[in-house]
C-alpha cells in the first residue's frame, strides 16, 4: 500500500431513488369498454449501500466521488404490472469503515466483515395502483398513489484501520524502524518527527507459517486528543487494534514518564483504549550496557516489556512471542 494513497476520510453527498408513482389505469378492451381499475403499483426506488471489501486498504477510490444518486423507480402500469425498482448504488469500502451523518454525526453503521452490506439510505416505495383504492361505491378509482421521496444526505465515510497491534509512541520513537525490519512494509523513515504522516499496515511473519498485521500510527504527542500535532485523525485508528504496542526509545529521559504521556493522551480520547492488553518496547536498545539496562528495568511501569533493537535486530523474535502469546491470551 503506498503511502501517498492513503485515504481514510471521504465526505460524499448521496440520495436514494424515488419511489415510482402507482397507475391509475382502467381496463380497454375490445369486449370490455368499461373494465375496473388495472394500475399497477409503482416500482421501489434504488438505495445507497455501503459493501465490505476485503481487498480494499484505503478510501482513495472515492476521494473523488462528490454525488452518488440512486435510480427512481418505473412507473406502474396497466394489468396491475409493478413498475422496475430502480437500481440500488453500492459503495465498496475496506473492513473498519464507518458511515456517520455529516449533519447529526450519528453514526449510520459500521462495515467489519467481507461482503456485508449496510443500507445507508432507503428508497422511496413505489406509489399504489389504482386497483388497491375501487370501492363498491367507487369502482372505478381514477387516481393513484404517488412515489415516496428519497432520502439525500451527507455521509462521511471514516476507515479505522483493522490490525493486530497498533505501535504506539512518540514521532521518532523507531514504529517506521520496528515496521520495516519485522514486516514487507517500507514506509518512509527519517530522523526527523513525523516522518510518518499516514497509518502504514505490515504482516508480520511468525512461526510455523502464522501471521499478524501490525500498524504504525503516526506520532502522539502531548495534547494530541485536543487535536494538538497531528491531533485526533489518527488516534481513531488505535480503536480497533488488538493490542497496543508502546515503543519509548532507550535514550528517553524518563522513560517511565513518556509511557504514563501516551497512555494519557489514549485515556483523554477514549478510556476504553486502557481495557487492551499493553507492552512496552524499548527501542534503540543497542546503545546500553547491562548495567544502564538493569538501571533502566527499576523504574519501568508496571506492563510487560522488553528490550529491543531494530537496526541491531535485538530481542525482535522475543517480540514476536510475546505479541502472539497476547493476541492468543495467554499469560506472559
Amino acid at each position: 500500500m503506498s503511502v501517498s494513497n492513503f485515504v481514510d476520510y471521504v465526505r460524499i453527498f448521496c440520495r436514494s431513488g424515488n419511489g415510482g408513482p402507482g397507475s391509475a389505469h382502467l381496463r380497454r378492451e375490445k369486449y370490455l369498454p368499461k373494465g375496473g381499475p388495472d394500475g399497477g403499483d409503482g416500482g421501489k426506488g434504488g438505495d445507497i449501500v455501503m459493501v465490505g471489501n476485503a481487498q480494499l486498504w484505503t478510501l482513495l477510490h472515492l476521494r473523488y466521488t462528490r454525488h452518488l444518486r440512486a435510480d427512481n423507480g418505473a412507473s406502474g402500469s396497466g394489468q396491475r404490472s409493478t413498475g422496475a425498482s430502480g437500481k440500488d448504488i453500492l459503495i465498496e469500502v475496506p473492513l473498519g469503515t464507518i458511515a456517520k451523518d455529516l449533519e447529526t454525526d450519528a453514526e449510520l453503521g459500521e462495515i467489519t466483515e467481507d461482503g456485508q452490506k449496510l443500507i445507508l439510505l432507503k428508497g422511496g416505495r413505489g406509489g399504489l395502483g389504482n386497483d388497491h383504492f375501487k370501492t363498491s361505491t367507487n369502482q372505478a378509482p381514477k387516481y393513484a398513489q404517488p412515489g415516496e421521496e428519497g432520502i439525500e444526505a451527507s455521509i462521511v465515510f471514516e476507515l479505522k484501520i483493522l490490525a493486530d497491534v497498533g505501535l504506539v509512541g512518540f514521532p521518532n520513537a523507531g514504529k517506521s524502524t520496528l515496521l520495516s525490519v519485522v514486516s514487507a512494509a517500507k514506509p518512509e523513515i527519517a530522523d526527523y518527527p513525523f516522518t510518518t504522516l499516514r497509518p502504514n499496515l505490515g504482516i508480520v511473519s511468525y512461526r510455523d507459517n502464522y501471521s499478524f498485521v501490525m500498524a504504525d500510527i503516526p506520532g502522539i504527542i502531548e495534547g494530541a486528543h485536543e487535536g494538538k500535532g497531528l491531533g485526533l485523525r489518527f488516534l481513531r485508528h488505535i480503536e480497533r487494534n488488538s493490542i497496543l504496542l508502546f515503543l519509548v526509545p532507550a535514550d528517553s529521559d524518563e522513560i517511565n514518564k513518556e509511557y504514563h504521556i501516551l497512555l494519557n493522551e489514549l485515556k483523554q480520547y477514549n478510556p476504553e483504549l486502557l481495557d487492551k492488553e499493553r507492552i512496552l518496547a524499548i527501542s534503540k536498545s543497542d546503545m546500553l550496557d547491562e548495567e544502564l539496562t538493569k538501571e533502566i528495568e527499576k523504574n519501568l511501569p508496571k506492563v510487560p516489556y522488553i528490550f529491543i533493537s531494530s537496526l541491531a535486530n535485538i530481542g525482535l523474535v522475543e517480540l514476536k512471542d510475546m505479541i502472539w502469546r497476547a493476541l492468543n491470551e495467554k499469560p506472559f
